[in-house]
This record gives C-alpha cells, structure tokens and sequence, in this order.
C-alpha cells in the first residue's frame, strides 16, 4: 500500500506514468493479483510477472525431487530462485522489450519489505547525468544486519558477497573489515540489462541454502540482484556504489522490524516514512523481540496499545511473557526478560531508562 502511494504521488506530481513493476514467483502470484485488483481505479499503471521456479535437489542422490513437472500439488518440491532472477525473468517475459518500447530508460529495483527504498530523484539524475548502466545503495554495516551482502574489491570491480557464501567462522572478520552493507536498492539501465541477458554475459554468484522437506535433506540454488554490480562491471559497463542513509534501508522482515516502523519514530508522507525531528540521533533503534512476539497476532496482543514511545531509544531487548501499557516511554537501553513461568505487564505510563527489568510484574483489575 505504502509503495503504491509512493508511485502515484510521483505520477501526480511530476504528470508522468512511472509503472509499479511487481516480481512474484509461484508462491505469491495468486495472492498478489487478489490484492492489486483494489487498485485497478487509480492514476497507477501495475504490470506483474512470475520468476521462474526451479526442483529442489536431494542432497544424498544429488537428484531432483519432482519426479514430474511443476503443479500445484507438488509445489514443496520447488522453489523461487531468489531475486537475481530479475533479469532474466524480465527479459524473457517479454515486459523488458514493453518498457523500453514505451521509452522508459531506468528502472529502479527494490525488495518490497524495504519501506525505505523510493524513487529519490536526486539518485535518479546522478546516474543518468553519469550515464550510468547500474548503482547500488549501501549503508554503513550495524550489529543488526546480519543476513545480506557487503561490498568488496575483486579484480578491480566492485563485488558484493552475501554472508551465505562464507562460512561462520568466516563472517565474523569479514564484518569487521567490510562495512558497506548492500541494501538492494538498484538503479538499471534497461538497454544495458537487455544487452548482458541477450549476450549471456549476466552470470551471477549462485548461493547454495539446504532446505529439509518431507523428512529429506534439500539443496536448492540461488542468484541476488545486486551480485550483478560485479557483471556489469567486467563487461565495461559503467557502474557506481551509493553510501546513502540509513532511511532508505527500513526493511521489514521481523515484528522487531514492525515494531520500529509502527512507532513514533516515523511518520507517512505520501507513502514515505520519514523520521521523527525530535530524535537526535540519525542511527535506528536495535530492536531484539522474543519468539513470543514471532507472529503478528501475537505481537499485537502483547502490545495493544501500540507502540512505545521509542524517540529516545537505543537499544530494547525483550524476551518472555512480556505485556506493554498505554503509554509507555523506553530510552536508552532497556532490556526485559521474564523468565520461564514469570509474566511481566509494564504499567501505564511506564518510563524506563537504561533498564533491566526481570521476574514477575503482573497487574490485574481489582
């Protein structure tokens, strides 16, 4: 919702139609097409697509799982080959030759959790002043990114490598000695993406995730959008690295995530989050949730008057039965555990600063 609101603020605007592009692979393709027909009276021109899907491979026979072709019932045995599968799918769908019939020069590519990632005009006519075929966003590294890509040298060009293809003993100094985090906000040249796809020339980094189904042991293999900065690069193509801030990296993956974006630290302005004035520091918030807060309906339960006030925020662990009052104010850093068997109910109008808070706090109606 916020993304479409982003794109027809620009269309209005600037009186262009800037189309929303949606990538969607067999799992979210029928549910993606119930939700964008509400959309259907609005100044927003919406084109889908579906990735390709690939049989996840038994890992003691080195066999695919499928015995037969892709269906609906058998769909387990498969799986979306993550979303360096842009290109490809892009091309091959035929909307790749569509947009550029139409004129369109640049697209701007972004994971659709990151409520951060918009259409930045400034970017935008650095890079097509630059002439500029492909530049990815990166934010200095935090302690929270710990799933994703860092940004090296290699051969001269740059290169991104994901944490999935190191081992853990590996990540750790690799962390301390690169600190430019990928955010896979990625602007393209069209023609330049059709040229590489045409030539064969975008061969990305493949990830291997072993995945257990049905009680096997899976292997299935997978590509990331913003390995191809390295593609680009070593076919001459002119390529840039953006240090942007870290507001346009907000994804939301987790109900530590929501937690963040839902507060008052941000505020919706034609579909942008922006940051609240009356914090000081530029940084985010780490925010750690229990497993007691991994679902949605729980994480509203346990806070159902909405988020603290976290304008002061740097740090907030909670673990356990933890309930939030009304009101409640959280500075500094404030960690909460309520250990097996305890329940913690913070009261309204709770203020803690630099607090541990642990054992029992039950509140009852009298």
């Amino acid at each position: 919702d916020l993304t479409v609101r982003q794109v027809e603020y620009l269309n209005s605007m600037y009186g262009v139609d800037v189309p929303l592009v949606l990538m969607n692979s067999f799992e979210t393709h029928d549910s993606t097409a119930k939700i964008i027909r509400k959309y259907r009276m609005h100044n927003l021109t919406i084109h889908t697509f579906m990735q390709n899907c690939y049989p996840r491979i038994i890992k003691d026979t080195l066999q695919p799982m499928p015995s037969g072709p892709f269906s609906p019932e058998t769909q387990e045995e498969w799986y979306p080959p993550g979303h360096g599968d842009v290109y490809q799918t892009l091309y091959s769908s035929g909307l790749l030759e569509n947009l550029i019939n139409q004129g369109k020069e640049y697209v701007f590519i972004s994971n659709i959790d990151n409520l951060g990632a918009t259409v930045d005009l400034k970017l935008l006519y650095h890079v097509v002043d630059s002439d500029t075929a492909f530049a990815l966003e990166f934010v200095n590294a935090t302690k929270a990114d710990t799933d994703g890509g860092l940004l090296v040298e290699y051969a001269q060009n740059p290169k991104v490598v994901e944490m999935g293809q190191l081992s853990k003993s590996e990540q750790g100094d690799f962390r301390k000695k690169f600190v430019r985090f990928n955010t896979n906000n990625i602007w393209v040249n069209l023609r330049a993406i059709q040229r590489l796809v045409a030539k064969e020339d975008l061969l990305l980094d493949v990830i291997s995730h072993e995945r257990v189904v049905n009680g096997l042991k899976t292997i299935q293999l997978g590509t990331f959008a913003g390995g191809a900065i390295s593609c680009f690069a070593s076919q001459g193509q002119s390529v840039l690295a953006f240090d942007v801030p870290r507001s346009r990296y907000l994804p939301v993956k987790s109900t530590s995530d929501l937690f963040l974006v839902q507060s008052n630290l941000y505020s919706i302005k034609h579909g942008n989050l922006e940051m609240n004035s009356e914090r000081t520091d530029s940084t985010t918030p780490i925010v750690k949730l229990g497993q007691e807060f991994t679902y949605v309906e729980d994480f509203l339960m346990r806070i159902p008057h909405g988020v603290p006030n976290i304008i002061e925020l740097d740090h907030l662990t909670v673990a356990g039965d933890v309930t939030f009052g009304t009101e409640v104010t959280l500075k500094g850093t404030v960690i909460i555990v309520a250990n097996e068997g305890s329940v913690i109910m913070i009261p309204d109008g709770t203020l803690l600063k630099d607090k541990v808070v642990t054992g029992n706090l039950r509140i009852l109606d009298h």
